[in-house]
């Protein structure tokens, strides 16, 4: 139950989407991307609610002849697997901090600040044109921006290395986190990430024959979950101290086998040597036949992005889909920290996780049989309730997790409560995500698919990043708390709290802000479903006419 996105929303995140963090029932609506099939036969993975490539460019045309196999292109496709892992390592790694930094009892506010580090991936349609438009011939449309920009994430993580131990607080005693530096530093990471994702995405098309293009979802899907298990899920086991002493050591230490500034380090390295290899070894595709799509200028697809908003089909859709998460964002964003901060170590949380791997495939193929049809929506409708009465289960979840702990950790029964709630509410999380990618496809203009899909997906992403943001921001002035042993004394500031424990009192805990929160989200969640509810899922029964372009 771990706060980031995806991912890959997620944020991702995925989701962040790509391979949310550990237990995700957290922000961003992270299940791993579905499939899009294009009338052509080809496929394209949808991570985080933004997979979608802004502009689709034609797979290579190759001599006609005998279809080739997967065989014949087999060192492209294990290149695009290894990019989409590389991919996942930042997504993972910025998916612990928020873990460590709960560990480090920073403030719900301070977290509410670094949760911005999740916004890059489903911001990316803002600086994806100019990805696609600006590029040099000679070496290659997306290796003119793959190769610098891994070469700078190489490089970034190298010299993160160097700094991440003091942003954390690490170095020096009493010496707390640097929430404003870390949260800079992991946003420009992301950012970077994005671009590379965006040059993936790009090349993935083009590589790869039209009868093996679809391996490229494959590798989307497989790649990111792998990078981000590597970044997140094996991080955070090895950087435990008590992880490694309980299964992996003979002779306890004090810290784990890795540390941050390890892992960054050996990865800094990898990008670096790897990318020279693709510079040097890897040649593009230079004579590919542009779609009507590609074809168009930065300003043009900008303009093109503007029409489609202002449709007003189009807009009473953001605007609903925008606020449709709210009621989940208190389970989704809080729950996790939630549970690190009443002592569930974070590496367990995060290794949770991996037995939820084959039903986060397993659902989407067994749920898309209901949103196949032509009125997605209603499957969205039916999940709702289901997953906002989640939030009063996860709410119960943190107020027994206290009851059960004892000196050793944690009964092996209260993790397996913990397992089967995320088991059961990945099933409604998925409900929603797959009705929401399939009513995206369906009401897609055709001719300008990429840029339209891409549109819908990112405000889906939005709609459960910004309420994420701010439940974590609003723990803090809804909790009530009391000094305890001076009188006179409250804690109402974080100057009263000091000054309460500089006169020998403590700060006690009268009323979790994280309660209160979700009974007013789930109130919310409940309001929208009746009173929006309907109105959202008349969408599907407006005529296809509402949701195309007008063309001059």
């Amino acid at each position: 139950m771990s706060p980031t996105i995806s991912c890959k929303d997620s944020s991702r995140q995925r989701r962040p989407g790509s391979y949310q963090s550990s237990l995700d029932v957290m922000k961003s609506d992270g299940p791993p991307p579905p499939l899009d099939f294009y009338e052509d036969g080809r496929t394209e993975s949808v991570a985080g609610g933004d997979r979608q490539p802004l502009l689709l460019e034609e797979p290579n045309v190759r001599p006609t002849g005998s279809p080739q196999g997967y065989r014949a292109e087999l060192g492209s496709i294990l290149l695009l697997l290894f990019l989409y892992i590389l991919q996942g390592i930042p997504l993972g790694l910025a998916g612990s901090i928020p873990l460590i930094l709960q560990s480090k009892n920073v403030s719900y506010k301070d977290q509410a600040f670094f949760s911005f580090v999740f916004w890059p991936f489903s911001l990316k349609l803002l600086w994806a044109p100019l990805v696609d438009a600006v590029y040099f011939r000679r070496f290659g449309r997306r290796k003119s921006w793959l190769v610098p920009t891994q070469y700078v994430l190489g490089f970034f993580m190298m010299y993160l290395s160097k700094q991440v131990g003091s942003l954390l607080g690490e170095e020096g005693e009493g010496k707390s986190p640097d929430v404003v530096a870390l949260t800079v530093t992991f946003f420009l990471f992301e950012f970077l990430a994005a671009t590379q994702d965006i040059a993936v995405d790009g090349w993935a098309l083009t590589m790869l024959s039209r009868e093996n293009v679809g391996y490229a979802s494959t590798c989307n899907s497989v790649g990111q979950t792998a990078g981000y298990f590597l970044g997140n899920v094996l991080f955070l086991a090895l950087e435990s101290a008590s992880f490694c002493n309980k299964y992996l050591r003979f002779q306890p230490q004090p810290r784990g086998i890795v540390t941050l500034s390890d892992f960054l380090f050996f990865w800094g390295a990898v990008f670096l040597i790897t990318t020279t290899l693709v510079a040097l070894l890897k040649k593009e595709e230079k004579k590919i036949t542009p779609s009507k799509e590609e074809t168009k200028g930065i300003m043009d697809t900008y303009k093109l992005l503007f029409s489609i908003v202002r449709m007003p089909a189009v807009l009473t859709f953001c605007a609903m889909i925008l606020t449709a998460k709210i009621g989940f964002s208190a389970a989704d964003a809080v729950t996790g920290l939630k549970l690190v901060e009443e002592g569930v170590p974070k590496e367990h949380l995060a290794l949770l996780a991996v037995p939820m791997v084959p039903l986060q495939i397993i659902l989407p193929l067994i749920i898309s049989k209901y949103t196949a049809g032509p009125q997605p929506l209603n499957t969205f409708y039916k999940a709702m309730p289901f997953r906002l009465l989640f939030g009063l289960e996860f709410a119960f979840l943190v107020w027994w997790t206290p009851k059960v702990k004892y000196e050793g950790g944690f009964p092996i029964y209260y993790y397996i409560v913990l397992l089967l709630s995320y088991a059961l509410h990945q099933v409604t999380v998925y409900s929603m995500y797959v009705a929401i990618m399939a009513f995206n496809a369906k009401i897609s203009d055709p001719l300008i698919g990429g840029t339209y899909m891409t549109l819908l997906n990112t405000v889906s992403n939005l709609g459960g990043n910004w309420p994420a943001t701010v439940a974590l921001w609003l723990v803090d002035p809804l909790t009530v708390k009391e000094c305890v042993g001076v009188e006179g004394h409250s804690c109402g500031t974080t100057a009263a709290t000091e000054l309460c424990i500089k006169e020998g009192g403590s700060c006690i805990i009268t009323l979790d802000g994280y309660y209160v929160e979700s009974l007013i989200c789930i109130a919310l969640g409940f309001a929208w479903w009746l009173f929006l509810g309907p109105r959202f899922k008349k969408l599907q029964d407006e005529r296809a006419s509402s949701w195309k372009c007008r063309r001059s």
